[in-house]
């Protein structure tokens, strides 16, 4: 029995979607990926001839709005794809009676939890983003019952717009950075994300959903600060000739910022790992590779 999932994207310059398209290719995994010029999630009456040509076995959805502070004046905006745009694909996904993938966030919680946080806990987004999330949670699992919804949290790669990406760009220009040091999750590697739903995609695809469809934390192993990140990363990258500066810790009122952002970003894993026998690795593993390759693609090598 052929297990190799065909996986149809929505999102193509997103970082999960550009992991997934990576790593697809690197597995000898089909894959097609639709980006907002061929299928505006904001917009859509139907998948395009070209997603049911290709003949999927699995659908993931990595298109999202995810200009957190933006969404605070661009609601509309935000809920129109992160909540009824979702909903409207997890409709047409089951239409076809395929598995649905959905990207979440750690913004659904207010982060008052002292502990890490899981599936079953109450939310309570402090910002549109997160409730536009939140919404297109809802949406998705009302038209697909059997989606799987994966909420993740601080995701870097060397793709796109991330926490990583913009502290070695400022090391090149600043002598030193103030990062907030009193809010606390699990960076998480886009290509982690991408091994993990190509797993579950070949799971699904072999044993049947066996009752799993639901919510799922999929973040990297152990925790941080924002500031503990920062370090982590100049550490890493003077070690391979990169840029790094001192980090001088701050608290988050010293950092005014129009959404504001949950203190506990830290998403217990255990579901994940019972259900589907996955679990990430830990974020420092998963972050040398990332922040050597971002030094290698801007330092001038000898």
């Amino acid at each position: 029995m052929n297990t190799s999932p065909r996986l149809l994207v929505i999102g193509r310059c997103g970082q999960v979607a550009q992991a997934l398209t990576e790593r697809a290719a690197s597995r000898g995994v089909p894959l097609l990926a639709l980006g907002r010029e061929t299928f505006d999630l904001a917009s859509f009456t139907d998948l395009p001839e070209a997603a049911h040509a290709f003949q999927p076995t699995a659908v993931i959805n990595a298109a999202a709005y995810t200009a957190v502070d933006k969404a605070e004046e661009r609601r509309e905006d935000a809920f129109a794809v992160n909540a009824r745009g979702a909903g409207r694909l997890a409709e047409a996904v089951r239409a076809l009676s395929l598995p649905f993938l959905h990207i979440s966030t750690d913004y659904v919680y207010d982060g008052a939890k002292p502990a890490p946080y899981v599936e079953t806990d109450p939310t309570g987004p402090l910002g549109v983003y997160g409730a536009s999330k939140l919404a297109g949670e809802e949406e998705v699992i009302a038209a697909h019952p059997q989606a799987l919804i994966f909420r993740t949290a601080w995701v870097y790669s060397p793709f796109g717009g991330n926490f990583v990406k913009t502290m070695l760009r400022l090391a090149a220009t600043k002598d030193r950075l103030t990062v907030v040091d009193d809010q606390i999750g699990s960076p998480t590697s886009a290509f982690d994300i991408a091994d993990a739903l190509i797993a579950v995609a070949r799971a699904i695809g072999h044993e049947g959903m066996k009752g799993r469809a639901g919510v799922y934390h999929l973040a990297g192993a152990g925790e941080t600060t924002w500031c503990g990140f920062a370090r982590t990363i100049f550490d890493i990258s003077k070690s391979v000739a990169g840029p790094g500066i001192p980090v001088e810790p701050i608290a988050t009122e010293q950092y005014p910022t129009p959404a504001r952002r949950p203190a506990n970003s830290r998403l217990d894993c255990g579901k994940l790992e019972d259900a589907f026998s996955l679990t990430l690795p830990h974020w420092r593993d998963s972050l040398k590779p990332v922040v050597t390759r971002l030094v290698e693609e801007t330092v001038p090598q000898a």
